[in-house]
């Protein structure tokens, strides 16, 4: 049950830092404050931290992981050009969506984390530091929306 908890968390972390990325890589050609353009570089290195760590573990367990769901990654892709193609103030657009994306993150990291109680305490720990790095960058977006 370990092992089995442990992967299905890893797989679940590692998808949602994959969404994550590819959010912040999605959005930062539109940005305009250089201030935004930083904070969001900075935390999609910091993602793709985490998402090196997981997936250096899921390889330890002979697992390759898992993309995110095509169908929320394409939604989030019309979502947010659409969002932004409309947008007065793109900085703030994209605060916005940032902002929401990193609430859903949250909240399904926040669920895996009770479905996978058996998981091992290290993988745990790494899900709550991509939890904190979550709601870390909607603290630092609120000067912006």
């Amino acid at each position: 049950m370990v092992e089995s908890d442990t992967i299905k968390l890893l797989r679940e972390c590692n998808a949602g830092v994959k969404m994550g990325v590819s959010s912040i890589e999605e959005v930062l050609p539109k940005v305009k404050n250089e201030k935004l353009k930083e904070l969001l570089l900075d935390n999609k290195l910091k993602h793709e931290d985490i998402g090196g760590r997981t997936s250096q573990i899921l390889l330890d367990y002979s697992d390759e992981g898992k993309e995110p769901n095509p169908m929320a990654k394409g939604m989030s892709w019309i979502k947010t050009n659409f969002k932004t193609a409309m947008a007065d103030d793109i900085d703030k657009t994209v605060a916005k969506l940032i902002t929401e994306g990193c609430d859903m993150g949250v909240n399904s990291l926040c669920e895996y984390l009770n479905k996978y109680k058996a998981a091992e305490e290290k993988v745990k720990d790494l899900t709550k530091e991509l939890v904190r790095l979550e709601e870390d960058l909607t603290h630092s977006l609120r000067e912006f929306l």
